[in-house]
């Protein structure tokens, strides 16, 4: 009995990655961040460069800091040095510095009409959202570095949790720093997240002329 050809069957719409660089996404270079702050800071878009700050300083997945909320940064009416904030991928704590800069842009930020009797450090814009989510954040993302003239694709939010600990492992060669500060359970996903075997191998090869 011969099977009857059937009608091809074809995609209704075009793969969600067509056209996209898929895949660990780039950290932004220090030129890039003090782009992008400078951008922020002529625009005296607050809310965006707390966020912006922050993101880079907590090295929080984005889930992890849309959730942010005002105790976790601010205690007797000061922002805090130092914050701890539990993680939803491992119910674990993590915590992180904030910097100067970040302290003074959160500072800002809550002088804000909006901040008024906020819970979350980053409300929604619309009474049904409490914060803003990881969809409007990934934007948000796309918003700034493409700003600078950065390829949108290769960029998104894990290019801000990236961002700082790629300079810390560039200039400590310290692992376990690293795990500590991505709030990682086991070394093998910190080795993987950074990519440091093949950035150690590229390195040593950059190194040696035949």
């Amino acid at each position: 009995m011969q099977t009857p050809n059937l009608p091809a069957i074809r995609a209704l719409r075009p793969a969600w990655n067509k056209g996209r660089i898929v895949g660990q996404k780039r950290p932004l270079k220090p030129k890039h961040v003090w782009a992008i702050r400078v951008r922020l800071e002529l625009a005296e878009n607050h809310r965006d460069l707390a966020l912006f700050n922050m993101a880079i300083d907590s090295k929080l997945r984005g889930c992890d800091l849309v959730k942010m909320k005002v105790v976790d940064v601010m205690a007797s009416g000061q922002i805090k040095e130092r914050a701890s904030v539990l993680q939803s991928k491992t119910q674990k704590p993590v915590r992180f510095e904030m910097s100067e800069g970040t302290r003074a842009s959160v500072e800002k930020w809550m002088e804000d009409e909006l901040m008024v009797s906020s819970e979350y450090l980053w409300p929604g814009r619309f009474h049904e959202r409490l914060h803003i989510s990881t969809r409007q954040y990934a934007r948000i993302v796309r918003d700034w570095v493409t700003s600078i003239g950065l390829e949108a694709s290769a960029y998104g939010t894990h290019s801000m949790r990236r961002t700082k600990v790629t300079q810390i492992y560039k200039k400590t060669v310290n692992l376990r720093a690293v795990q500590l500060l991505l709030g990682h359970t086991k070394m093998d996903s910190t080795v993987r997240y950074l990519g440091v075997e093949l950035e150690d191998a590229l390195a040593i090869a950059e190194a040696i002329e035949i």
